[in-house]
C-alpha cells in the first residue's frame, strides 16, 4: 500500500471515500488489532498513513521525528516518509480549528468541557488553548489524572458554555447513547461532537432541540483530510483560505448527500 488509514475498527470511516475524493491515489482502510499494530508499524509498509483510534499515542516512539503541532499535542494523526524517516504530524488540530471557525463557536474566556481524554482530546485541548479558553476541564468516565468524573461535573460544571464530545458514545452502531444530558447544562451555547457516523448524533439533536449550537465531526473530518493530504502530496491543495472552505463544503456536500 501507498496511503491508507489505521485503527482498531474502520467500519464507521468515511476517510477512504474523502481521501480519493480530494487526489488521484487509492487510499485503504487497514484495521489491525493491537497486536498487528505494531508488527504493522514496525515493518513500515507505507508511503503515508493516517492514524486513528486506539492508536494516535501508540504510534509516537516508532517514529523518527515529530514536528512542532504532533509534538506539543503529544498524537498523531498523519504519518509521512521523507527520505527514508517517518515524520508524525497532526492535522486534527487544523481540523477542529475550522470546525470552530465554521459554526462561530465562541472560545475565548469561556469555561470548556471537554468528554474523553485519548488522542483526540489532546488535539482539541492544544485548540482551546490557542484560542484562550477561560477554563477547560476534561471529563473522564473514571477518576483519572487531569481529569474530573461525570459525577464531579454534573455536581460542580453545569455552567460550562461550550461542550466537546471526544469519545465515541453515541457512535454507529450504538446511536441511541449520549454521553451526557444537556438539559442540566442551562448555560451552555455550543456543542460540538466529533462523532460523524451518524450525521446527527443524540447530543447534538439534543442541543439543537435545547437551542444551542449543534455540530458534529464531518467537517472537522474532511478538514484534516484536506490537510493531511497535502502531507500526502507535500503540496498545497487551495491558494486561499476562500477556497479551502469550498474544497471542505463540496466534498461535505457530495458525502452528506450520499448517506
Amino acid at each position: 500500500m501507498q496511503y491508507g488509514l489505521i485503527g482498531e475498527k474502520l467500519g464507521h470511516s468515511y476517510s477512504k471515500i474523502i481521501h480519493e475524493m480530494i487526489a488521484d491515489y487509492t487510499y485503504d482502510l487497514i484495521p489491525l488489532t493491537k497486536e498487528e499494530f505494531h508488527t504493522f508499524i514496525k515493518e513500515k509498509p507505507f508511503k503515508a498513513i493516517n492514524v486513528t483510534i486506539p492508536y494516535k499515542q501508540d504510534v509516537i516512539p516508532y517514529l523518527d521525528s515529530l514536528d512542532d503541532n504532533a509534538k506539543n499535542i503529544g498524537a498523531v494523526n498523519t504519518i509521512v516518509c521523507e527520505n527514508g524517516k517517518y515524520i508524525g504530524h497532526n492535522t486534527d488540530f487544523a481540523g477542529f480549528m475550522y470546525m470552530i471557525k465554521k459554526y462561530n463557536v465562541e472560545i475565548e474566556g469561556k469555561k470548556v468541557l471537554v468528554l474523553g481524554k485519548g488522542g483526540a482530546s489532546k488535539a482539541i485541548i492544544a485548540v482551546l488553548k490557542a484560542l484562550n479558553a477561560g477554563k477547560i476541564y476534561t471529563v473522564y468516565y473514571k477518576p483519572a489524572e487531569d481529569s474530573i468524573t461525570y459525577e464531579e461535573c454534573l455536581q460542580n460544571h453545569t455552567d460550562a458554555d461550550v461542550i466537546v464530545n471526544t469519545t465515541p458514545v453515541g457512535m454507529f452502531p450504538n446511536m441511541d447513547d449520549s454521553p451526557i444530558d444537556l438539559s442540566l447544562f442551562t448555560s451552555c451555547k455550543a456543542v460540538l461532537d466529533l462523532i460523524y457516523n451518524p450525521l446527527t448524533t443524540k447530543l447534538v439533536s439534543q442541543a439543537r432541540a435545547l437551542g444551542m449550537t449543534g455540530a458534529t465531526g464531518l467537517e472537522m473530518l474532511v478538514a484534516q483530510a484536506v490537510y493531511a493530504s497535502e502531507f500526502f502530496q507535500n503540496k498545497k491543495l487551495c491558494a486561499s483560505d476562500e477556497e479551502y472552505t469550498q474544497l471542505i463544503d463540496k466534498i461535505t456536500s457530495d458525502i452528506s448527500a450520499n448517506l
